[in-house]
């Protein structure tokens, strides 16, 4: 089962990308997302936004 969060070793895999960019891509996420009001933690991001941000969407 996945879970709903993204962490840095999965961005690092699916964007195949260092850890520093992947933590840099995090963070920015997490901005967009406290911007907006939402509650974020460090080092992980909603798998959901991380997927529409990046365009790695499923289409189905």
């Amino acid at each position: 089962m996945q879970s709903d969060v993204v962490r840095v070793d999965e961005v690092m895999a699916r964007l195949d990308c260092s850890m520093c960019k992947a933590y840099k891509i995090i963070k920015s996420l997490n901005n967009e997302l406290k911007k907006k009001g939402y509650i974020t933690i460090a080092g992980r991001v909603p798998r959901s936004y991380f997927e529409k941000k990046c365009l790695l969407m499923k289409e189905g």
